[in-house]
């Protein structure tokens, strides 16, 4: 995938094309209609919304075909008309990034999703997170956009900057976060999920293989595994190290990089597998 207006295996609608059209053509509109369908499952309760077990099943959906199955049978009304709180599907950043991307794509407008950290949560941390990024044609430069925070969470968060133009030190690609770490300019231990505890290169190391994937036109879910991702606190020393390095510079320019970056990715250490380890369920499940 080079010019990313494709829809790949996770951000193809399939069966529910048509219901794209009805979307507005705007980034703005875009990301709004998202936020009417799918709500944040650990920010749920801001809304006054509870989740069962069931409720939060459909955060382990990749393909956004199963997401809006999932949408338009709990409510078939089009996709323009928000849902009360309680009536939208759990997910996360990841699934607000991939149904954008996906809208953005069916509008022609190059899009793709990033994983990497978010530094506006509060504290000063760099959190996991996911953003779309779209080719502004007018501007001729690429735009990152969040899709996930509306209204309700711009209250909850410190967000003093345009959501539809996120400013690349706000949030960083895991490219970058692991290059500023390796260069010493940025410390480990303040990126990854600081509400699990869990920091550090090992955590970079995972969300730059899963940026990469995703710019190769797959976007698999932030707790998915393989390969030589690092397990928690694990070391990163020598070849792989320099792997990571390697692979980090590529992301950081994936349209001049991309036939490189291909290459690189059939490496069996980056390879994406037919099956990967769900590390949330501790599942072994088919991409």
């Amino acid at each position: 995938m080079t010019d990313y207006t494709t829809p790949g295996p996770m951000t193809s609608a399939g069966k529910y094309s048509a219901l794209l059209d009805a979307l507005p053509h705007d980034v703005a509109g875009l990301a709004a209609a998202g936020h009417g369908l799918l709500i944040h499952e650990h920010i749920a309760p801001n809304y006054g919304v509870e989740l069962s077990d069931a409720d939060r099943a459909p955060v382990h959906l990749r393909r956004i075909e199963d997401v809006l199955d999932r949408i338009v049978s709990r409510d078939d009304r089009p996709l323009t008309e928000a849902r009360e709180p309680g009536d939208r599907i759990a997910g996360n950043c990841r699934h607000f990034t991939v149904l954008l991307v996906t809208a953005l794509r069916a509008r022609g407008v190059p899009a793709r999703a990033r994983c990497g950290f978010g530094g506006y949560f509060g504290g000063d941390a760099f959190e996991d997170h996911w953003v779309a990024e779209y080719r502004n044609a007018e501007q001729d430069r690429w735009v990152l956009v969040d899709g996930q925070i509306d209204d309700v969470q711009r209250g909850m968060f410190p967000i003093d900057f345009d959501l539809l133009d996120v400013p690349r030190d706000r949030f960083l690609v895991a490219g970058d976060a692991w290059l500023r770490c390796r260069a010493g300019t940025a410390d480990p231990s303040k990126f990854g999920l600081t509400a699990l505890g869990e920091t550090g290169s090992w955590w970079i190391a995972g969300n730059l293989v899963r940026d990469a994937a995703s710019l190769l036109g797959t976007e698999v879910l932030p707790w998915d595994g393989w390969g030589a991702m690092p397990g928690p606190q694990e070391e990163i020393t020598g070849e792989l190290a320099e792997l990571f390095d390697r692979l980090a510079a590529l992301t950081l320019t994936p349209d001049e990089s991309a036939a490189e970056l291909r290459e690189l990715c059939r490496d069996e250490r980056l390879r994406l597998p037919a099956t990967v380890r769900n590390h949330v369920r501790g599942t072994e499940d088919a991409i």
